[in-house]
């Protein structure tokens, strides 16, 4: 919709058509998405109730994971309940305010998000390289100041984002070649380019990202150096699987991010970035609590001592 505002137009909503080019498809990817929107949410709850409720989790590493899956809930949250309703309408849309604040609040927590990931890195480098000095260096008040610093940050740098993109004037045409308001998409809209604006959004683009990523890179290498410095087979391998699940995590995350956000704005494609999207926003956080459930006997431990728990006292 446009309404004018002196000599020229300006768009109140805008027309999500990701979806649109597979109209026989929406009705089985609904059901799809809905299924595995259902798992995030109850995998990632899961993971938080049993690590506040088993004292044996209360460590560091746990707590880094809790903010993770809280992190990807309400991520996920910010997405998909409007693509879900979306793919149902004959008219997907939302409005510009909608949309302003679905890119603000996705942009933070996917900030959010990457910085975790290599709060996370850190707390493994200290645990494994430094195992003597972890529960002094990693006490809970440091923890809570690296959680809190992650959180500030992400929501400092996406007012900026949200900010850039959303001084540039939208007069027209108003469809967005996504099923949600991101930052490539948004750009091309735009009447007019704001070319500092521009930078700035690349650059923090680049800096959440690679540094981020380049942080995370590092602690693994110190970490990769001192496990081949232990003596026996067995010792390596307990040493690196407390780190695997991270891994993988990390590497889908900044990978799909990577793709998205730091190549050229003129090699966007619909259907490509379509598909890197629904894995950066449903896959991933999906990824998490499989990942750190099926691979981490710890929370494996403490999620059977629960359910055994509930299960008795429904007996009783």
């Amino acid at each position: 919709m446009l309404t004018d505002q002196g000599n020229q137009s300006m768009v109140t909503e805008f027309i999500l058509i990701g979806f649109s080019g597979f109209p026989d498809l929406q009705v089985p990817l609904f059901v799809v998405f809905s299924i595995m929107y259902l798992a995030i949410l109850a995998g990632n709850i899961i993971i938080v109730t049993t690590i506040r409720l088993e004292s044996t989790l209360h460590i560091p590493m746990y707590f880094f994971l809790s903010v993770l899956s809280s992190s990807e809930v309400c991520y996920t949250f910010t997405i998909v309940p409007n693509m879900l309703a979306n793919l149902l309408k004959e008219k997907p849309s939302i409005s510009f305010f909608g949309c302003a604040t679905q890119i603000f609040m996705f942009l933070s927590l996917a900030t959010i998000n990457c910085l975790i990931l290599t709060v996370m890195g850190y707390d493994r480098y200290v645990c494994i390289c430094k195992p003597l000095h972890y529960p002094v260096l990693m006490n809970q008040r440091f923890c809570t100041k690296l959680v809190v610093l992650s959180v500030t940050s992400g929501f400092v740098a996406s007012i900026v984002e949200t900010y850039f993109i959303f001084t540039l004037p939208f007069c027209g045409p108003n469809k967005i070649h996504h099923f949600f308001c991101d930052l490539a998409p948004l750009r091309q809209l735009a009447c007019g380019r704001n070319y500092i604006g521009e930078i700035v959004i690349f650059l923090f683009c680049v800096l959440i990202i690679v540094f981020s990523f380049f942080l995370i890179l590092l602690s693994y290498l110190l970490i990769l150096n001192t496990i081949l410095k232990i003596p026996t087979a067995e010792g390596k391998r307990k040493a690196f699987s407390t780190c695997a699940s991270h891994l993988i995590v990390v590497v889908v995350h900044f990978g799909c991010a990577s793709v998205i956000y730091l190549r050229p704005q003129s090699r966007y494609t619909l259907n490509e970035d379509m598909f890197i999207s629904i894995t950066y926003i449903l896959v991933t956080p999906l990824l998490n609590p499989v990942v750190y459930s099926l691979r981490n006997k710890d929370v494996q431990i403490a999620l059977k001592k629960y359910l055994r728990g509930r299960t008795r006292s429904q007996k009783m």
